[in-house]
């Protein structure tokens, strides 16, 4: 991977949001201000590897991908993106709103919708085709690193056209807690965060804001560097 800067069209709480200190916190990390956090009060009593656990969603922050990250396309800036970031928000459409529940995804877990939203897939959708022409190509070792045999053919074909496979059919909103866990470790893991989860209160959720991302290398973590609320 090349030693430039990647950026993200991502959704993320509010910040200081009980959704958003709930993740950043189980995280250890703060996207917002780019700050180390400690782990609540016995997570690590609990789980004593949590923070092996959590070591790949922590590099990206608590959030959901709606355009996944891309090195910026010859003669783009990020004051231009930032621009295309302001006009997305502005254009009227249907706010998503989803009932958060904890549960596994593919090995990993994470807050999902309880149940598929229309409205939401429309947005990621507008954003997968919204921001494309900032996406610079993807390199041979970048394209690797998706593992494209390892994909269906229309994850292939997504990988290629628009750079990443889980688009359209086949996103899914996710907003990451862990790593991918073998079987045996899920259950007492996800019953611990379901816990946790129910105790904030957090009950229906607009997806009402996007937010921009800057990751400065490969080996930095995402920041966030705008968010813009979403009009209706």
């Amino acid at each position: 991977m090349a030693n430039h800067p990647r950026y993200a069209i991502y959704y993320t709480a509010a910040p200081g949001s009980a959704l958003d200190r709930f993740g950043a916190s189980l995280l250890g990390y703060d996207a917002n201000g780019g700050d180390d956090l400690p782990f609540p009060d016995g997570v690590v009593q609990t789980i004593p590897d949590w923070r092996e656990l959590t070591q790949d969603p922590r590099k990206y922050g608590f959030h959901a991908t709606l355009k996944a990250p891309i090195a910026l396309a010859d003669g783009r800036t990020e004051a231009e993106l930032a621009a295309a970031c302001v006009s997305f928000a502005g254009e009227a459409r249907p706010v998503p709103v989803i009932q958060p529940v904890v549960d596994s995804i593919s090995g990993f877990i994470a807050v999902i919708p309880a149940e598929p939203v229309p409205q939401l897939e429309r947005l990621a959708a507008d954003a997968t085709r919204a921001f494309d022409s900032f996406r610079a190509p993807l390199s041979p070792e970048d394209r690797a690193r998706r593992n494209p045999d390892r994909l269906t053919p229309r994850q292939r074909d997504y990988l290629d056209r628009w750079g990443y496979p889980y688009v359209f059919e086949e996103f899914r909103f996710h907003m990451t807690l862990t790593g991918r866990l073998p079987a045996e470790r899920r259950e007492p893991v996800l019953a611990m965060l379901r816990g946790r989860f129910a105790a904030t209160g957090i009950g229906p959720l607009a997806i009402d804001a996007i937010a921009l991302c800057r990751q400065e290398n490969p080996n930095s973590r995402f920041r966030v560097i705008g968010r813009w609320q979403l009009q209706k």
